[in-house]
């Protein structure tokens, strides 16, 4: 089978497309055939060589990719959640092999059973930022019906995600984007939409329940600014896993009763998330955002692009076509 591989860290480049072996399911692990993943900053933090939360996790040679979207061939003899043939998609084997390949195998409980309504390029879209949004958005974040959230980075792959949970929890939702992502973000359900680059959200906003950041930019001025404009008692939430809450912004959220983590507090529940992303789904609540489809030779590109941090929705990377 074909495979990205990474024998060295560095830049777009090192991602070679070789040829491996299939790899054999272990008791628990399913194999599935892969039809789509997508491009993550993650998987580029890795290719360089990580940060310092994943470095000591990379060991050389490794494959790459969070998300896979495809149909389960094989399951081990202690597999009783899928059948030979289900369509399935999830995170798998992360930090390490991953989805950049024909086949794949992991751990049966890092999948879920796919929406019976989208494609598999749409599927692949979805698992990781669905994971990280719906942590922030409902596990951690506690949205209810009337919230008023406010969500950083939104027209970006979990951002938009962020969006459409919050709406469908029944939130009023503001986001903060650049000017030609207002229209697509009012399509998605956004009440308001702030352009970051000319206007101030900290002078527009206050009594917010839930502040969710989902931007690339690491920026502690704006993580001030988010507890400002929350309310007594309101939460603030970072996917910026690789950069603590700084005593500072802990200062202020003790001064004003707010509560201010990072995703992944308590765990992330991978098949409860993705089952509940699946039934929003299939009711026409929450659809992917594909910003473009690259075939698996073309990664390098891909990362290129995902780079520039201007990337709405995800980048998808077509393993094989479907029927």
């Amino acid at each position: 089978m074909k495979a990205i591989r990474v024998n060295e860290f560095g830049g777009p480049e090192v991602m070679k497309l070789e040829e491996v072996k299939c790899p054999v399911p272990k008791l628990d692990e399913i194999l599935v055939k892969v039809y789509a993943s997508s491009v993550n900053p993650a998987d580029y933090i890795i290719r360089q060589g990580g940060n310092d939360l994943l470095r000591s996790f990379l060991k050389l040679p490794m494959g790459l990719g969070l998300d896979a979207a495809g149909i389960v061939e094989e399951i081990g003899s202690e597999v009783l959640s899928f059948k030979k043939g289900d369509k399935v998609y999830g995170v798998p084997n992360f930090p390490g092999d991953g989805a950049y390949a024909e086949y794949l195998t992991a751990k049966a409980s890092q999948f879920a059973l796919m929406p019976e309504n989208i494609s598999f390029n749409e599927a692949g879209a979805i698992p990781s930022c669905a994971l990280i949004a719906w942590n922030g958005i409902v596990d951690l974040g506690k949205v209810q019906p009337g919230h008023r959230v406010l969500i950083h980075g939104a027209a970006g792959g979990v951002g938009n995600l962020a969006v459409q949970f919050a709406k469908a929890k029944g939130a009023y939702v503001i986001g903060t984007a650049s000017a030609n992502n207002f229209d697509f973000l009012k399509k998605l359900g956004a009440d308001e939409v702030i352009d970051y680059k000319t206007q101030q959200f900290d002078k527009l906003l206050s009594n917010i329940d839930l502040v969710f950041n989902a931007s690339p930019v690491r920026d502690n001025h704006t993580r001030l600014n988010s507890v400002q404009v929350l309310k007594k008692g309101g939460i603030f939430v970072c996917t910026q896993l690789d950069v603590p809450i700084s005593d500072e912004v802990l200062k202020a959220s003790a001064e004003k009763d707010v509560t201010s983590t990072l995703v992944g507090g308590g765990g992330i529940a991978y098949t409860s998330s993705l089952d509940e992303t699946t039934k929003l789904i299939e009711e026409g609540k929450v659809k992917a955002i594909i910003s473009k489809v690259y075939p698996l030779e073309e990664v390098a590109e891909a990362h290129r692009e995902s780079a520039t941090y201007h990337v709405r929705g995800k980048l998808v990377l077509e393993v094989r076509k479907e029927n």
